[in-house]
């Protein structure tokens, strides 16, 4: 309750200040819908969900001109379940999905400070996926986007101005952990290419797994997680075309969205070497449908060969510019003794297929 009544304090301050100054907006999206799952050690399961195409949110995004091409701005931005009005965060954060303030310069480029999304998320959800990582054919399925291959706390990030189509982005994350200036810290970069119907980024991220001493319990060194992946896709009218291939090494580098689904008696391994690859396309349909379709492997290249592979089929029905209504579907199968689940953009799924139905609108 003492959440709530602060977030609802929070809203009627930013809105009287909207209204003043007219450089804060108050946006958001909900999204909800039925998940019908099957395959898992849990059975079937049937259920009302938020945030299946994309998780269900309400954010404050401030700017103010201080001259000369330069902006203050800033972000905050918390998860909410529509199904029962709760606040969505694993971790008690009010505002657990974004929260950062900055300057923004039109020929400096961007400088950011606080919980903010990694170079690689951003490249698997704006370009990679047809899907933009949600519905039942979530790229996330698949590919290492658990934890902090998401988005990072204590980041601060550089985004260079657009120069010609060409842009780039650097992110350093301390991991502000006593007695190490090393344990816990992530850095990535990206560059990125966008011009007319072609976008392309290559990203890499690396997570230093060390941790620090705490009293008596010594330090404990890991190999680090290192991820790099390339992501295009080309609008050719009749259809848009997805591509993309990742590599991932070392502890963390692709950990499973799910311990152990299926209930095995050995439970499955996460990869620490291993390698993506998706193809996908989007097609309109008039007049304002989208059908959506993608193939995503996984090639674990450890001893283990616990490969996965996702066939996945949605359509999206825009009923306005803010507001559609969706339908989704996918099966993966996994091989010697993977654990992968089809889940969605909020949940990691109980079982190797899923079906979503559900609505979604955009403030």
């Amino acid at each position: 309750m003492k959440k709530l009544t602060l977030v609802a304090m929070i809203i009627g301050g930013f809105a009287a200040q909207a209204q003043a100054q007219s450089n804060v907006t108050i946006y958001g999206l909900v999204d909800a819908g039925l998940v019908s799952e099957r395959g898992g050690a849990a059975g079937s399961v049937t259920k009302v969900t938020s945030g299946i195409g994309g998780q269900s949110r309400l954010g404050f995004r401030g700017t103010e001109d201080l001259g000369n091409g330069l902006s203050a701005i800033f972000t905050l931005e918390t998860g909410v379940k529509v199904d029962d009005g709760a606040l969505d965060n694993a971790n008690s954060a009010l505002f657990n999905r974004q929260s950062f303030i900055g300057l923004k310069s039109k020929e400096a480029g961007t400088l950011t400070i606080g919980r903010q999304y990694t170079m690689l998320y951003n490249a698997m959800s704006q370009v990679a996926d047809p899907f933009g990582a949600g519905y039942a054919g979530s790229i996330k399925n698949l590919f290492p986007a658990a934890g902090a291959n998401t988005r990072t706390s204590n980041a601060l990030v550089y985004s260079t101005p657009v120069m010609e189509g060409f842009s780039a982005d650097g992110l350093y994350s301390l991991g502000e952990q006593a007695g190490s200036s090393t344990a816990g810290r992530q850095f990535g970069f990206g560059l990125n290419f966008a011009n007319g119907p072609l976008n392309a980024r290559l990203v890499y991220n690396n997570r230093n797994n060390d941790t620090a001493a705490v009293g008596a319990t010594p330090a404990k060194l890991q190999d680090s997680g290192r991820n790099t992946l390339f992501a295009i896709n080309y609008d050719f009218v009749v259809a848009k075309a997805f591509f993309a291939y990742g590599a991932d090494k070392g502890v963390n580098s692709a950990a499973l969205p799910s311990a152990n689904a299926y209930g095995y008696t050995v439970a499955p391994k996460a990869s620490l070497d291993s390698n993506d690859l998706l193809i996908g396309v989007q097609v309109p349909v008039a007049p304002s449908g989208t059908i959506m379709a993608s193939y995503i492997r996984k090639n674990d290249k450890t001893v283990n060969n616990q490969d996965a592979d996702q066939w996945a089929l949605g359509y999206l029905h825009s009923l306005s510019k803010r507001t559609g209504v969706y339908v989704a579907y996918a099966k993966i199968k996994n091989k010697n003794g993977a654990g992968y689940t089809v889940g969605n953009n909020n949940e990691a799924g109980s079982g190797d297929k899923a079906f979503n139905v559900g609505m979604r609108h955009a403030f």
